[in-house]
């Protein structure tokens, strides 16, 4: 099995890496391998797929399993560079070496590796789905729906590989087999969104129907998740024809096409939440939550994000799998998002200041009177009501911002060689200093990853055992409260709002302790998409789906400002100035922001890759 494992892998550091990769020779790809399994022996059996098909997760895995980096170019996460992977089955981390932040068109032309990764991901997928295709050619009848169940999984995952091509470069070039050279990808031009659109269409459609309704062995992907991301295919494209997507040469935008759109993506997304028994994590019930500044007993929600959510969960529609310690296969979610107390974990990722008033108040369901950002120098500034350092201003809140954020004199547990160290307390600016509560002496947490006076409690594990790169939580890619909140959009943009889809927001509400929305919430189709959005922003919040979104609702004047104005300060709870954002800043980085360039080294290979025009 050891063999066979590097074989596989193997072939997935080859496959990745000759999909538009500089230096590869042909020749080096004819060579027989001396320390692994040939080829010919391999592709026999289910088994033989099946192994293949994992290895495929595995590759593949690198390219989604930290979107919440994404984030950072939106309004409410702030990150300050990425981690790396050891042990990264393609050779380095396709995260690295971008800009998530919102800076215009410095980001957009920093994500020349992720290009290449994902098509990588694509020769991946295209490498299991072709050998396999060969075996089904003389597979036994017996065998032929288990042979049919890997290429839809792989299907599946070259979809969601386009899907996310298309969202950041529009036209793509689409490759639909097996690549062993750049020969075969030099002269390729690139292909119309729709037509790349009705490929993936096709992959997830063709995974819908081979897919079992639940698959027994963790990680694999199911009906409901062919049919999740079929819904959410649709959705995007009945966006970009919606509000349009001006950037992108070519593209028409057509009412039509989006009404078509959403009423397709609302039918998919119906299916999932009524066909398939799924349900909110411990059925969308709150759980308990201490008050400010206690952290033994915290609401359902934050389980939902830690290892404990791994097994007997529907929630999670599709995740990524993670080996956990020893493996070389573990999670960077600790060390992403937390500091030094845990683990020497490095909070690359951190809330912005503006994140907090988002949440509501559990008395009415409406936001709470906005927080005032104060100097802790100022006599009673830690009393002040609604003071953004008086730890009370926070009491009362939606149980999401509990499970999500920490703010001063919140608690966390410390580890550091895979041991706990106890309760460390957050204090803004304070690293270094011991803290005294209640005539306690604490080593503060130590973040000074943080500039906005707030850090995440989202995915930090409150167990001990794992370190900070180790973990083995299983990394949603589509989950329900998602689902709920789309097909709610979906049927909004059509017919308005929906009995259905405001009782799918509340049962998202219910699970923060939030009371119903109430009528002036849901009077027309404006204000109930205001809901939806703001569902979105906190229920999602750091998962990478807010700078998506702000993309497909073309939201970036209504957040920055217009081009060539004073932009927006971003702030601190102790009412610092953090940083300045679109000052200045002229149209050609708004609409790089929509469109990203295609890779100028792709295009010095392959005249025939034509450029964006924002970035001509």
């Amino acid at each position: 099995m050891k063999r066979l494992n590097t074989f596989i892998r193997s072939m997935a550091v080859l496959t990745a890496l000759t999909t538009f990769a500089a230096g590869c020779r042909k020749d080096l790809l004819n060579q027989v391998p001396t320390g692994a399994l040939d080829a010919g022996a391999f592709w026999k059996t289910e088994a033989d797929a099946t192994i293949a098909l994992q290895g495929a997760y595995a590759d593949i895995r690198p390219v989604f399993d930290r979107d919440y980096y994404y984030d950072g170019m939106g309004d409410f996460i702030r990150t300050r560079g990425t981690s790396a992977t050891a042990g990264n089955l393609q050779k380095g981390d396709a995260y690295q070496g971008a800009t998530y932040s919102p800076v215009g068109s410095a980001s957009g032309q920093t994500f020349d590796k992720m290009y290449r990764y994902l098509y990588g991901g694509v020769n991946r997928a295209n490498y299991v789905i072709d050998n396999v295709n060969r075996m089904l050619l003389t597979a036994a009848p017996a065998s032929v729906p288990g042979l049919e169940r890997v290429v839809g999984e792989a299907r599946l995952l070259r979809g969601m590989l386009y899907f996310r091509l298309i969202t950041l470069w529009g036209d793509v070039p689409y490759i639909g087999h097996t690549v062993f050279s750049d020969a075969e990808v030099s002269t390729l031009s690139r292909l119309p969104i729709a037509q790349v659109k009705d490929s993936i269409l096709a992959d997830f459609t063709y995974a819908f129907e081979k897919l079992p309704v639940k698959a027994t062995e963790f990680g694999r992907a199911s009906k409901p998740a062919a049919l999740a991301f079929r819904g959410k295919l649709q959705l995007f494209w009945a966006s970009w024809n919606n509000y349009g997507w001006p950037e992108l040469q070519g593209f028409t935008a057509s009412p039509a096409a989006a009404t078509a759109a959403y009423t397709a993506a609302a039918e998919d997304f119906k299916k999932v939440i009524n066909d398939y028994g799924l349900t909110l994590w411990r059925n969308g019930d709150p759980g308990e939550c201490d008050p400010p500044g206690k952290a033994e007993k915290l609401p359902n929600y934050y389980y939902l994000f830690t290892p404990i959510a791994n097994q007997g969960n529907t929630e999670m529609i599709m995740v990524f799998t993670h080996g956990g310690t020893g493996t070389n296969q573990g999670e960077e979610l600790m060390r992403d998002v937390s500091g030094r107390s845990h683990e020497g974990s490095q909070c690359w990722v951190s809330p912005r200041y503006e994140i907090a008033d988002r949440y509501q108040l559990i008395s009415t369901g409406d936001f709470a009177p906005k927080l005032v950002p104060t100097d802790p120098g100022v006599a009673g500034a830690r009393t002040a009501p609604n003071s953004a350092i008086n730890p009370q201003s926070y009491a009362g809140r939606d149980y999401r911002m509990k499970s999500s954020i920490m703010w001063d004199y919140e608690m966390s547990i410390g580890f550091n060689s895979l041991k706990s160290t106890g309760w460390v307390p957050f204090l803004y600016k304070t690293w270094t200093q011991p803290i005294t509560i209640d005539g306690v002496v604490y080593n503060p947490y130590n973040t000074d990853g943080t500039n906005s006076g707030y850090v995440l409690r989202k995915f930090l594990r409150n167990t001990a055992g794992q370190g900070r790169s180790d973990g083995d939580y299983a990394y949603p890619v589509m989950r329900l409260a998602d689902v709920f909140l789309m097909y709610a959009e979906a049927t909004n943009a059509v017919s308005g709002p929906q009995a259905d889809a405001i009782n799918l927001l509340n049962s998202i509400r219910r699970r923060g302790n939030l009371p119903a929305l109430s009528g002036a919430r849901t009077a027309n189709k404006e204000v109930f998409f205001d809901a939806i959005e703001q569902e979105r922003i906190v229920e999602l919040f750091a998962e990478g789906h807010r700078y998506f979104d702000i993309k497909r609702w073309r939201k970036l004047t209504a957040i920055w400002g217009q081009p060539n104005s004073l932009g927006v300060w971003m702030k601190d709870t102790h009412n610092g100035d953090v940083q300045q954002f679109y000052q200045n800043t002229p149209e050609r980085a708004y609409q790089q922001f929509y469109i990203w360039r295609i890779p100028p080294g792709e295009r010095d290979r392959n005249p025939n890759l034509t450029q964006n025009p924002a970035w001509l």
